[in-house]
């Protein structure tokens, strides 16, 4: 297949467009190339999909969301803070739908925690917004496309990085299976746990 990965540059995007190409053609988007795509810009998803024909699959390991104070958080911020993982993602879905092969798919990335978290309302918001947009936009899809949401919890390494105990996450590689499992099984409409 021809997978579309958004966000390939990260430390999640690295691991799933490795997983991927060990059995497709993976071409691989960012913000900053070698493929560039913004979701917070509609503009570049425009361009995106004009110059990318014949995909049978888009992936999306873009989408971020900032830890925020509730008590001080401006709607500005908090509006702010949806545009990318939430609106954008499901703009990229979206627009994807257009371009896909009959029988593709769609994987975004949510990320919902087993336990709440101070500074996690945004993302608890933009998440549970994610799992309930593609839930149901399943229905709604035409020709036999498919769409799902990965929501990894923490990452291992993202956790290493942020000065934290590894052993709380799950590892990059572990996590991009799921998404393998998105793009090349049945599922439809569901949240995928790794």
């Amino acid at each position: 297949m021809k997978v579309l990965v958004i966000g390939a540059g990260g430390t999640l995007g690295s691991a799933v467009t490795h997983t991927l190409e060990t059995t497709h053609q993976v071409v691989r988007a960012s913000r900053s190339g070698p493929v560039t795509v913004d979701l917070e810009d509609p503009a570049t998803l425009d361009t995106l999909f004009a110059d990318l024909p014949d995909l049978d699959a888009v992936v999306s390991c873009a989408a971020s969301g900032p830890m925020v104070d509730l008590a001080s958080v401006t709607d500005e911020e908090f509006l702010a803070g949806m545009r990318g993982k939430l609106l954008g993602q499901i703009a990229l879905a979206r627009r994807a739908q257009h371009h896909l092969r009959d029988g593709g798919s769609i994987t975004l990335t949510g990320g919902n925690f087993a336990t709440p978290l101070a500074g996690a309302s945004l993302g608890a918001t933009v998440n549970s917004a994610l799992e309930g947009f593609v839930r149901n936009a399943a229905a709604e899809l035409p020709r036999g496309l498919r769409i799902n949401v990965v929501s990894p919890g923490w990452i291992a390494e993202t956790l290493q990085r942020l000065g934290m105990d590894p052993a709380g996450g799950t590892p990059a590689a572990d996590v991009a299976r799921a998404y393998l499992t998105a793009v090349e099984g049945p599922a439809q409409g569901q949240t995928l746990r790794p």
